[in-house]
């Protein structure tokens, strides 16, 4: 059965440093939760235990996937919890020993023996957790989870396949390739924009679409700005000096700004000769990714991990390219930017625990530069091909983290993602469509070839690549 995705399931609002390490865990706890009560047992349970497999246990501390799964346990909502109050809600779990749980039971938790590491991997996806819930009776009520990337949890039995069927047939334009898109496109005469609001709004209203695209944006231009405005080290053990900040300084100069919206406009006023484009458009990724990388809020798009290359690319069409572009143009760019995130999804994987870093970085490039080639005018089938440009120099990229954190590659490879982003924009707006030699399906297809092929070591396990030529001394 095909898969319905919304552009709100390819662009969600969360905690980093990760999306399959963080904010799936911490979205598992919460159904575990719901499962609880839907048996009836909360009130039951005397223990909680979490196992954590393949990836999650490999590079779960760099991740904070305890931390999120202890959120998660606590009745916390990623999307909405003041990340200031992070901190400490982990450090009473700690020093108290106890959880509660889903904020309706106070229960023991001894989180270095209730969550357990275990480096074996589950057949069905690299990253698997088991909740185990113990009963007065001495009875276990046991579910596992797989974070299958960009913040999506699923069960091996897939028990929600039926709604999933519902949703898809409200669609008026159901899409699973890039090939059923580009051709509505051409049946329908419109941009792929407008197909996909059309999707969006047989779901919900038309109110909350656009209200929610905004919240989006919002939440993205806040995390640019929070990034270029804090300076210091990362956490993680690295000792990662943040770099927007100073970036940001030099390039800004004495701008007088209060708050994001006018500190966006003070940017439009800067000097844009090519070096600058080069350094604000770096500056706008590091800073999503500096904030991404201390648990602050970030917009998963399509994981935490390149969470800045969308964000950097549309800010750049908004202080460079077109002064005057507001809320019409952002919701054109969101809209296409989380269509393409949602072939790739169907057609490949979004998970680098599964497909390495081409997964993360380049399929956000690839989303990046077809929503930036219409605002820029392209046409859908020149849409796609900067789609497929940004993939095609991204196959391959691994993902291999030092110590685990989301921090090194994984900051500058944002800036990378985004730069080329643009450039594979502008090749597609500079060429016929019809001289096109490499259509995206076919592109997304090597891309899940290349990731079946890939060595293990280079899947977000740490185990290869820069996690081991360069270990946690060195810095």
């Amino acid at each position: 059965m095909e898969e319905c995705i919304s552009v709100f399931d390819m662009l969600k609002i969360g905690v980093g440093p990760s999306s399959s390490h963080t904010l799936g865990p911490w979205r598992a706890a919460e159904r575990f939760l719901e499962e609880l009560k839907e048996e009836a047992i909360l009130d039951d349970i005397t223990r909680v235990k979490v196992d954590l497999y393949g990836s999650l246990s490999l590079t779960g501390k760099g991740h904070a996937t305890d931390l999120a799964v202890m959120l998660g346990l606590s009745g916390q909502d990623p999307e909405y919890i003041p990340v200031e109050d992070i901190a400490g809600i982990i450090k009473k779990i700690e020093t108290t020993n106890e959880i509660n749980l889903g904020n309706q039971k106070v229960i023991a938790f001894f989180f270095l023996q209730d969550i357990v590491f275990n480096k074996d991997f589950l057949p069905f996806h690299a990253n698997g957790l088991k909740f185990t819930a113990y009963k007065s009776d001495d009875s276990e009520y046991e579910s596992t989870f797989y974070s299958i990337g960009g913040g999506f949890v699923v069960k091996e039995e897939r028990t929600n396949a039926k709604l999933k069927e519902v949703i898809k047939c409200a669609f008026p334009y159901p899409i699973q390739n890039a090939a059923e898109l580009l051709n509505y496109t051409i049946t329908e005469n419109k941009s792929i924009s407008e197909i996909v609001y059309e999707n969006e709004i047989s779901m919900r209203p038309e109110a909350e679409v656009n209200s929610e695209l905004m919240r989006i944006w919002n939440t993205m231009l806040e995390c640019m700005y929070i990034g270029c405005h804090s300076e210091g080290i990362l956490p993680g053990g690295l000792h990662v000096r943040r770099r927007a900040f100073d970036m940001h300084q030099n390039l800004i100069g004495l701008s007088n700004y209060t708050d994001p919206q006018s500190w966006l406009e003070e940017i439009r006023k800067t000097e844009v000769k090519f070096r600058q484009i080069l350094k604000w458009v770096s500056c706008f990724a590091l800073a999503v990714n500096e904030v991404n990388a201390s648990l602050g809020r970030v917009v998963t798009a399509p994981t935490n991990g390149s969470s800045g290359v969308i964000p950097a690319v549309l800010m750049y069409y908004m202080v460079i390219e077109n002064h005057n572009a507001g809320e019409k143009e952002i919701k054109q760019f969101l809209m296409v930017a989380g269509e393409i995130g949602s072939i790739f999804k169907k057609g490949s994987t979004i998970s680098a625990a599964m497909g390495g870093c081409q997964a993360e970085i380049g399929v956000s490039s690839s989303m990046a530069a077809a929503a930036l080639c219409e605002l820029m005018g392209g046409t859908p089938a020149q849409v796609l091909m900067a789609a497929e440009i940004a993939m095609e120099h991204h196959l391959g990229l691994t993902c291999d983290p030092i110590g685990g954190l989301v921090q090194i590659p994984c900051i500058e490879r944002n800036t990378m993602g985004a730069i080329k982003a643009i450039n594979a924009a502008e090749l597609a707006l500079e060429t016929d469509s019809k001289n096109a030699k490499v259509p995206l399906d076919k592109v997304i297809n090597t891309m899940w070839e290349t990731a079946k092929d890939m060595n293990s070591k280079y899947k977000e396990t740490s185990e290869g690549g820069l996690a081991i030529a360069v270990n946690m001394a060195d810095c």
